[in-house]
C-alpha cells in the first residue's frame, strides 16, 4: 500500500523517521511532505535518515503532485510530528499548501488521516481545533508513549506510539510486530483493596527481570 507521511515543525522528528522505517519495513511506499520548518526540525534533531526510508518527497509547494488529487491510490495519511497550526489549517480546509491539501483530500475520501500533535499544555484553540477535526473524521493520537512495557531505549518508547500509528492507519494487522501489546497480570485471588499492592507490583517486575 501507499501511505503519505506529513512531517511539520513540531519537535519530535524521531517519531517520523520511525513511523518511515517501519512502513518501509512493512513493505509500503512512503510519500514524505515535509514542510520548511519540518526540514529545519529534522535536521536540528539529528533524524536525516528520515530520507532514506522514503521513496519520494515532492516539494510542499508543489500543488501538481500526485497526492494533490482524490483520484491518486493512497491508503492514508499521518501527520507526524503535527503542529498545533497545522492541525488548525487540516481543520479549516485552507489547503494552503500540498501538506494540507493532501490531507483534506484524505477527510474527503474517507481515508485514515491521522495527526499526532506533540504540543503540552492545550489552549483551548488547540483543543477546539482536535475536536473539530476528529468530527470531520480525523484521528487524533498525541505523541504520548507507554511505559507498562519497560522500554530499554528512547527508540523503544517511541515505537510504542508509532505501533498505534500503523494499527490506525491500517499499515499493519498486528502491533505485535513493533511492541508487545498489554496482557495483563496476574492479581492474588483474595485481595481487600481494589487494585494490586505496591508490594505485589514489585514481585510481579522482579519476576520479568
Amino acid at each position: 500500500m501507499r501511505f503519505i507521511l506529513g512531517v511539520t515543525g513540531a519537535s519530535g522528528a524521531i517519531y517520523a523517521t520511525r513511523t518511515a522505517m517501519h512502513l518501509k519495513r512493512l513493505g509500503h511506499h512512503v510519500t514524505a511532505l515535509v514542510t520548511p520548518p519540518g526540514r529545519g526540525v529534522v535536521a536540528y534533531e539529528g533524524q536525516d535518515e528520515l530520507f532514506d526510508y522514503v521513496d519520494e518527497a515532492p516539494d510542499v509547494k508543489n500543488f501538481f503532485a500526485e497526492c494533490a488529487s482524490g483520484s491518486a491510490d493512497y491508503a492514508g495519511m499521518v501527520v507526524v510530528p503535527c503542529s498545533m497550526g497545522t492541525i488548525g489549517r487540516i481543520a479549516g480546509g485552507t489547503s494552503d499548501n500540498l501538506l494540507i491539501r493532501a490531507a483534506d483530500v484524505c477527510l474527503k475520501e474517507r481515508r485514515p488521516l491521522v495527526v499526532v500533535p506533540r504540543e503540552t499544555p492545550y489552549n483551548l484553540i488547540h483543543l477546539d481545533n482536535m475536536t473539530r477535526l476528529t468530527r470531520q473524521g480525523g484521528i487524533v493520537i498525541p505523541a504520548s508513549p507507554h511505559f507498562y512495557d519497560h522500554p530499554k531505549t528512547i527508540e523503544e518508547l517511541v515505537d510504542t506510539v508509532v505501533a498505534k500509528i500503523l494499527m490506525h492507519l491500517g499499515a499493519m494487522r498486528d502491533a505485535a510486530d513493533i511492541v508487545k501489546p498489554w496482557k495483563g497480570i496476574s492479581i492474588p485471588k483474595v485481595v481487600k483493596q481494589k487494585t494490586p499492592s505496591v508490594k505485589h507490583l514489585a514481585k510481579v517486575r522482579a519476576k520479568k527481570k
